[in-house]
């Protein structure tokens, strides 16, 4: 290999070496959850509690930090031993916390737990859904950088909201059960609008025309199976017919040939 082509590579080494120095390291804490809903109601009351060990694995003392976007919050977080006993415990009010962990403390184990209202849908989306985040633990060391550990995520509906999706879904469904054979143009067209109403917050409107794009699935399926049934129809005639012509000049040919052969006795 010539100078040239080692110096290129040499350059290129460089900066993939700078462009991953540049990415923080991701923290070595692991975590467990329960409770962190896959879907809430806005207004309901949720809890769940958040586990974290290894505390120790990157720096002997450093701050936790939670943040929600729950309403009315309370944490609480509670340290262990390596044996399980309880080391300590302190709670917090509001959206964020701050609670700080240090190896000497004899402290192996926290866990969080969050207590908080489900907040009112800023955005509606159909898909994705949407979502709002339940917690996010991060942490920073002294005199450094924040590094995140986890974030978990909820999807969350208003009563009307859902029920909307599940008409939108039943829609959806529909279309998707229909025969290939099936015209669902109009079908889909309707469901798109349906689609845009529910984002739009017209949730009345937007069951109203699921239940129409359901309904017009549902009467492309019956025609194309209609059709199909007749075209099966058609075949099996026309099979039948051929049958028959089959039969008929069979027929005709062996008389045709008893006639010859009588004639030349």
């Amino acid at each position: 290999m010539n100078s040239t082509r080692c110096s290129k590579l040499f350059a290129l080494l460089l900066v993939v070496t700078l462009a991953l120095s540049a990415v923080a390291p991701a923290t070595a804490i692991s975590t467990e959850q329960s409770g962190v809903p896959n879907d809430a109601a806005v207004g309901d009351s949720v809890t769940a509690k958040l586990t974290l060990t290894d505390l120790y694995s990157d720096y002997e003392q450093w701050t936790l930090n939670g943040e929600t976007e729950l309403t009315d919050v309370t944490w609480t977080v509670t340290t262990f031993d390596q044996a399980g006993n309880q080391k300590a415990k302190e709670s917090y009010d509001g959206r964020s916390f701050n609670h700080s962990l240090a190896l000497d403390t004899d402290a192996s184990k926290a866990v969080v737990k969050v207590s908080g209202t489900v907040p009112e849908v800023e955005n509606f989306t159909f898909d994705p859904q949407q979502e709002f985040t339940f917690a996010t633990l991060s942490q920073t060391r002294k005199g450094g950088n924040s590094e995140e550990i986890e974030t978990w995520t909820a999807n969350y509906h208003t009563e009307d909201s859902k029920s909307a999706r599940e008409a939108i879904v039943g829609a959806q469904g529909a279309i998707d059960d229909a025969p290939s054979g099936a015209n669902t143009k109009d079908a889909e067209s309707t469901l798109d609008n349906a689609i845009s109403a529910y984002e739009a917050q017209n949730f009345d409107n937007a069951i109203d025309l699921a239940d129409k794009s359901k309904k017009s699935a549902n009467s492309a399926a019956d025609k194309a199976k209609q059709s199909e049934q007749q075209n099966k129809l058609l075949m099996y005639g026309g099979v039948a017919v051929i049958g028959l012509v089959v039969i008929g000049g069979a027929g005709f040919w062996y008389r045709s040939q008893q006639q010859d052969n009588y004639r030349l006795r």
